[in-house]
């Protein structure tokens, strides 16, 4: 069966073709979100959601690009969404415990687990240090870097799934390295 026949069957709510499209493509999602959100039941939470999207939105998919391009992209929108709404929540807990409010912060919620295969650190402190550093960079690097270094997408897929040029993405992903450098260099300077 040919992409647009696949596809065709998606948009005609076709069971069969909507457990195809999972088979295909619940591990990679789930790796992905993984790669941004370290913690199982988040990540699963948010795969789950790429899907739900994935199946109200497939009658417009235009199709100028692949399906899995798609949904990379559905994928890593869905997970910077997840990160700026975590973000929002921890600052306003913040706030409240400034003002006297005695809410716990936790900030170790975000890095509970750290099983993700494309992640070689020698331990959970490394890790979540790591991650903390690239979840500081703008969006646009930090989407740049996790799905190149963490997936191991090459910068044509990147390109695809972020609709911009392959030398955007290399200037990002220059731009991303320079810039966990300098976080990871003052995190270890203010740490030893």
């Amino acid at each position: 069966m040919s992409e647009n026949e696949f596809i065709a069957e998606l948009r005609n709510h076709n069971a069969n073709a909507y457990g195809k499209l999972l088979d295909q493509f619940q591990q990679k999602v789930f790796a992905t979100c993984l790669s941004f959100v370290p913690n199982k039941e988040d990540a699963e939470d948010i795969a789950q959601e790429v899907f739900v999207e994935v199946f109200k939105s497939i009658g417009k998919f235009k199709g100028n690009s692949k399906l899995s391009t798609w949904i990379y992209r559905i994928t890593t929108n869905k997970c910077l969404e997840f990160i700026r709404k975590r973000n929002t929540k921890k600052r306003f807990g913040f706030l409240q415990s400034i003002m006297g409010n005695d809410i716990p912060i936790d900030k170790t919620s975000y890095f509970t687990e750290m099983n993700h295969p494309g992640i070689i650190l020698e331990n959970k402190e490394n890790s979540e240090v790591l991650f903390h550093a690239i979840n500081q960079l703008p969006d646009a690097q930090k989407v740049i870097f996790t799905l190149h270094k963490v997936d191991g997408k090459s910068y044509q897929e990147i390109s695809a799934i972020t609709e911009k040029s392959v030398s955007s993405v290399e200037s990002l992903m220059f731009r991303a390295k320079k810039n966990l450098q300098k976080l990871l260099s003052n995190f270890y300077k203010n740490n030893s």
